[in-house]
């Protein structure tokens, strides 16, 4: 029986474990804090959007970071195979709006106890309150044939080389000589187990590490993961907070705060580095005492926040008010207000057309009197007024930390780790699964689907090399 070792009890963890065991493997999950699926807990404002509804093309399509690393994985066990597989444990689902999957208790809880529950009736052995300090390394050695021949020498000369050779196993699985030369050059290490922060050193045939990325680091997920696979020999991109919040002011210099709790819905937006285009969104946005936030500005999170962490300079944020209405529209429509309030003041007639809270920032914008009457506008006026109705303009200065991010970006270069499998490229037996991974989404359920994906990915894996 092959033993599975799981280095973190979220969403990725707990489901190669459950995996791994439901295949026969002896598995045992280290979580270092004093629950299970804290991070699970919190997403979807409590409520744990867990997948999205949507067809595999479309899914693929709101994967931003390395999207084709997914295709074999995903083909394997897609959003659709995650819906049924908590249905099966007993979890009702509802599909919302954007194809947003969720518990029909709308209690993030539910999923947790389902996985938890899972685990217990695959056999999974899992502890909390423990921590893993490094992984058990060794250098990796070449198989040897039972008269004591490498694997290379058993290829050369005699025939009765090569018969030694394909009768000889490691692990209960065959060994030729040339798939041997291959594994040696393949590897530069083992992962043997890992060693707890009491130093204990637990035996594994295989680790898997679902520690997640850096968001929200109060959930635990303070980038030990990294760590394991740099000191493996692995490289790791740079990561950044990912589905997160902008600092911004409108203008140059007018601050956010000014319209804080402001909900726009159905605009668009744009946000450009000088003539190449970022990111363009429709949908809703949301402005706070630091900046914007809400969907539209979390997905635009995702397509710029490497380039801001990398060369720390603001970006422009460019808002259509009114994407239904052409600018003509737009101005026959001012025309008819301005035409019944006549008399007037601009602040009272421009509350039919904005939010009350934007109109005295249109009218500072657009250099018009709050108590100016409309029949006093002129039509320069009117024209500025229709510039920034079209193209509101907002600089975002940096996006908000870790500890506000839904998601990192960055992470294991997944060119180091096999997309079928989860294993490293480098070093045998050490499999990698969710946001650990430099892969990412949008919001919507993809990432935890990621999750789920990778995390089983590893599970299957895990429990079946070298008994096929």
């Amino acid at each position: 029986m092959r033993k599975v070792v799981v280095i973190g009890g979220g969403a990725a963890g707990m489901m190669a474990a459950v995996t791994a065991a439901r295949l026969g493997a002896s598995v045992t999950l280290f979580e270092k804090n004093e629950k299970l699926g804290k991070k699970l807990y919190i997403t979807g404002k409590g409520r744990c959007n867990v997948t999205n509804a949507c067809d595999a093309d479309t899914f693929i399509d709101h994967v931003v970071t390395n999207p084709r690393f997914l295709y074999s994985s995903f083909g394997k066990f897609n959003n659709w195979d995650m819906y049924d597989f908590l249905e099966q444990q007993g979890l009702s689902l509802q599909i919302e709006r954007g194809d947003r999957v969720f518990p029909a208790s709308n209690k993030s809880s539910d999923v947790i106890r389902t996985m938890q529950n899972a685990m217990d009736r695959a056999g999974v052995q899992w502890h909390l309150h423990t921590a893993v300090h490094s992984l058990w390394m060794e250098p990796w050695k070449e198989p040897v044939l039972p008269d004591g021949q490498s694997a290379e020498e058993g290829t050369s000369g005699s025939p009765e080389g090569v018969i030694a050779s394909e009768k000889s196993t490691r692990k209960g699985r065959k060994i030729h000589g040339r798939e041997a030369h291959a594994e040696k050059s393949r590897y530069t290490g083992a992962c043997r187990g890992v060693v707890l922060e009491n130093g204990k050193k637990i035996p594994a045939d295989a680790v898997i590490v679902a520690t997640g990325g850096l968001s929200y680091p109060t959930t635990g997920s303070t980038g030990d993961g990294y760590e394991f696979a740099r000191s493996a020999g692995m490289e790791v991109t740079p990561c950044c907070p990912s589905l997160v919040p902008f600092d911004a002011v409108i203008g140059e210099n007018i601050l956010c705060r000014e319209l804080q709790g402001l909900s726009l819905r159905n605009v668009a937006v744009t946000v450009s580095d000088e003539a190449k285009l970022l990111y363009s969104g429709f949908g809703e946005m949301l402005f706070t005492h630091f900046g914007v936030s809400g969907p539209l500005m979390l997905s635009a999170s995702s397509e710029v926040t490497r380039q801001m962490h990398q060369n720390g300079k603001p970006l422009p944020l460019v808002i259509d008010l009114k994407p239904a209405l052409s600018r003509q529209q737009l101005d026959a429509r001012f025309l008819r207000e301005f035409k019944a309030g006549a008399n007037r003041h601009m602040k009272n007639v421009l509350g039919a057309v904005y939010p009350s809270k934007l109109v005295p920032v249109m009218l500072r914008l657009s250099g018009i009197s709050p108590e100016v009457c409309a029949r006093e506008v002129t039509r320069g006026e009117r024209e500025k007024l229709l510039d920034i109705t079209k193209n509101l303009p907002v600089t975002l200065l940096r996006t908000r930390g870790f500890s506000e991010a839904i998601i990192t970006q960055g992470g294991v270069v997944v060119r180091e780790i096999d997309p079928a499998s989860m294993e490293s490229r480098r070093v045998s037996g050490l499999y990698f699964a969710g946001e650990v991974l430099d892969v990412d989404a949008y919001t919507g359920g993809f990432n935890l689907q990621v999750a789920w994906t990778t995390g089983y990915a590893a599970g299957n894996a895990a429990a079946k090399k070298g008994t096929e």
